[in-house]
């Protein structure tokens, strides 16, 4: 080992301090918001076949078991609150990226809906693993006609820019 000097050794530590705020800056900047490791890949078979068990799980009891939705689900209920949309290709779920929909899975709608918004629809972070989230997303997406797909995969590419 060799010798530093004070003062070099306290550059050095003030050197590696700002290094380390610029890399997790950048990160921060470049990382999908709402979004865990991973990703939802509709056309890997395996996280297919994942998403739809955890799909039929926790997820068809409001948006149905072929990704029809609840009735009416544009007209708001008594209670003030939407019904479950579809998350087939007549719904509005494929307009949204995917770093959207993981965060809105993961968190609830609270941070994505508007001020007083009121939904039934639950955070599932505390539930499924980032994992299992995607793999939902993934199964809901391999539904989809190829055409909603490929506007799709547009506009995740539009919203990583």
């Amino acid at each position: 080992m060799f010798a530093v000097a004070g003062s070099t050794r306290s550059q050095i530590v003030y050197l590696a301090v700002v290094v380390i705020a610029l890399v997790s800056g950048a990160a921060l900047l470049w990382w999908p918001r709402g979004a865990g490791p991973g990703g939802a890949d509709a056309d890997d078979r395996v996280q297919v076949a994942q998403g739809r068990s955890v799909y039929e799980a926790r997820c068809a009891s409001c948006h149905g078991g072929r990704l029809e939705g609840q009735p009416n689900w544009r007209e708001r209920s008594p209670d003030g609150k939407l019904p479950a949309p579809p998350h087939d290709a007549t719904g509005h779920t494929w307009h949204h990226p995917d770093d959207r929909l993981f965060g809105i899975v993961r968190n609830g709608l609270g941070p994505y809906a508007p001020p007083g918004y009121r939904s039934d629809m639950p955070a599932f972070g505390g539930v499924l693993s980032d994992e299992e989230i995607w793999a939902v997303l993934a199964f809901i997406e391999s539904r989809w006609p190829v055409d909603i797909r490929s506007r799709h995969k547009e506009i995740n590419e539009r919203a990583r820019q």
